[in-house]
């Protein structure tokens, strides 16, 4: 990996991608996290500035309105329309230091118009569906409040995400 690449793991809900992350940052301290950010609330034990930056719809038009939207894209979904992005907020340095982010296949194109196609690494994580489900309905029974209705929708609308 070239000084300041930027990695961006993909993959249906479910998947694993934050397990992934998880392990090369243990084998990999020097590395970087970029923190998307969602207007959707936080799930049981994720913090904000940690898994995401938790805003209100607002600080993302605000960030669209001053140029530093790199991409976002919106859910609707069970409880609502729910907006994640890539904010140009100075967290992503490329050629200064090596990144890891969560991205769909969409971010990640637009990721590769921003910095450049040589500046990123895609790495894509598949797992059988049922493998998936089980993994996504453990971590919503974890919740404070589970809603099956949008892990359902979640789940439906990875295949057309990824078709």
């Amino acid at each position: 990996m070239n000084k300041g690449t930027l990695v961006v793991v993909s993959g249906f809900s479910g998947a694993g991608k934050g397990t992934v992350l998880s392990q090369v940052f243990q084998r990999r301290p020097d590395l970087y996290f970029s923190v998307s950010f969602t207007t959707r609330a936080p799930r049981t034990g994720e913090q904000d500035g940690v898994e995401y930056h938790f805003v209100p719809a607002e600080k993302l038009e605000s960030c669209r309105k001053e140029g530093k939207l790199i991409e976002m894209r919106t859910y609707h979904t069970a409880c609502g329309d729910w907006s994640y992005a890539t904010v140009d907020d100075g967290q992503i340095r490329v050629g200064e230091a090596d990144y890891l982010m969560i991205g769909t296949l969409e971010s990640y194109r637009k990721m590769k118009e921003y910095f450049g196609a040589n500046a990123l690494i895609p790495i894509y994580i598949e797992v059988e569906d049922g493998e998936r489900l089980c993994r996504a309905l453990k971590r919503e029974r974890q919740q404070a409040v589970p809603r099956y209705d949008e892990l359902c929708r979640r789940f439906l609308a990875d295949k057309e995400d990824f078709s």
